[in-house]
């Protein structure tokens, strides 16, 4: 479960109230997304870019914050999906709604009109507090909408190609092949995801690599410093 629109969807209950409106800050501290598809390594980009000094939002990790233990939001999916969503100490099964709503797309439209909303209010709250000459969102499922809602300046993608993501899936965490594949190919293609960013980071080799296409991406962007 992550985000995939900052507004809740259409049709959704008060979705109007819940759309998420962000300030514009070009040209002060630039916002730069991190995209990718699963199994690109965009952990790895964001810690790197962690490790030089910069704030970066993860939307997982926002994902989870807003859904914890307690949360309007967590009641919200109870209401909407039952107890069975629960794990036993009454935090949200997070493996049990990921296989749910991949096998339903009913489910899906309604988990994202409960989450997205809330997610990015968060996502956009984090923005407004990082400091520093940029600040970075990992964000894995990049819509061009997110541009305005974020107001970002630029988005860059770590991408890999497919029998890559899949072996490491496969070795890393512990997916069946047909389990990678079905999760790869539900998901934005490489080839349409490079149509809508600014930079790829292609992730192909090894981590040092990764590290000095990042170095590479900042120097064009006139970022020295986090």
């Amino acid at each position: 479960m992550t985000l995939l629109n900052p507004a809740s969807e259409p049709g959704a209950p008060d979705a109007a109230s819940r759309r998420v409106t962000a300030p514009d800050y070009r040209g002060t501290m630039k916002r730069i997304v991190i995209a990718g598809g699963i199994g690109a390594g965009k952990s790895a980009a964001a810690d790197h870019l962690r490790d030089l000094g910069f704030d970066v939002v993860d939307a997982d990790d926002v994902a989870h914050d807003v859904t914890s233990r307690g949360s309007p939001t967590l009641s919200a999916l109870v209401d909407a999906f039952g107890s069975a969503v629960l794990d036993a100490d009454g935090s949200l099964d997070r493996a049990f709604v990921a296989d749910l709503v991949f096998h339903d797309a009913s489910a899906l439209r309604r988990l994202n009109a409960i989450t997205h909303g809330p997610i990015g209010v968060e996502i956009v709250r984090r923005l407004d507090e990082a400091h520093g000459e940029a600040v970075f969102a990992a964000v894995p499922l990049f819509r061009p909408e997110h541009r305005g809602a974020f107001a970002l300046d630029e988005v860059w993608s770590v991408q890999v190609s497919p029998e890559t993501a899949i072996r490491r899936l496969i070795d890393g965490r512990g997916f069946s092949e047909a389990d990678a594949r079905a999760r790869l190919a539900s998901q934005m293609s490489d080839d349409e995801r490079a149509t809508s960013v600014d930079r790829v980071l292609w992730n192909e080799g090894t981590l040092d690599e990764l590290r000095a296409e990042l170095d590479e991406a900042l120097r064009a962007a006139g970022i020295s410093r986090g």
